[in-house]
């Protein structure tokens, strides 16, 4: 707990938000995130006069924004309207901090293969790397990038809007982070013979986070578009 407490204020956050996506949220809200980065570090995260009382909202939300916020850092990525999950690099950090007292363990034995993916898995992740958002962004060639090449990449369609669009993107983001978890750091390969390590699955991530950004306001058009009746 002592080194915890040692830990950077971005660090302490980024704990909080582990804490969060362990409990089952992800993505989580920036009022959750305040909430347990208070319960968990008061002393840092308290109002002040009312440390015990009260969170300091500014605190938190002061750490994730701006030039050197964990968003911009790549530990955390926005999914949508005050909504946050962890980042491949998020998790990495938090392991880090959670096993810094822990001594090495001893090297395991090597596996004999690769684990497999869930057929649904797989399926998604080759319908992505099929995607010519995925080839053009590879390639270099990011200003080629139209709208359309996004919305089949996220399997999405002009006319979804609303909640139903944020669940897609959210989905896709979650997807992305099961299978990482799934396949650890050894990898997977896939049934047509291709191997896939994490930072395949950090590409599409990339691919990913770029697409919302770059195509911000074209979302946010059919997120506010009403249905007629």
């Amino acid at each position: 707990m002592e080194t915890l407490a040692e830990c950077t204020v971005p660090e302490k956050i980024l704990l909080a938000a582990s804490q969060l996506e362990d409990e089952g949220q992800s993505p989580f809200s920036a009022e959750s995130l305040i909430v347990t980065a208070w319960l968990k570090f008061p002393r840092t995260f308290g109002l002040k006069g009312y440390a015990d009382q009260y969170p300091d909202s500014n605190k938190v939300l002061s750490s994730i924004m701006g030039e050197k916020g964990l968003a911009r850092r790549g530990w955390l990525v926005k999914m949508g309207q005050k909504l946050y999950a962890l980042t491949r690099e998020g998790r990495q950090v938090v392991r880090r901090l959670l096993h810094a007292d822990e001594p090495m363990p001893a090297p395991s034995p090597a596996p004999s293969s690769h684990p497999k993916l869930p057929r649904d898995h797989e399926k998604f992740l080759l319908n992505l790397f099929a995607t010519t958002a995925v080839d053009k962004f590879l390639e270099g060639r990011k200003q080629e990038l139209t709208f359309a090449d996004a919305t089949r990449f996220w399997g999405i369609t002009e006319n979804q809007h609303g909640e139903a669009l944020d669940a897609r993107l959210t989905r896709v983001r979650a997807t992305l982070g099961e299978i990482d978890r799934e396949m650890g750091p050894a990898g997977a390969v896939m049934s047509n013979g291709r191997s896939l390590s994490s930072d395949d699955l950090g590409q599409l991530c990339d691919v990913h986070s770029y697409l919302e950004e770059r195509f911000a306001r074209h979302l946010n058009l059919l997120r506010n578009r009403v249905e007629r009746p």
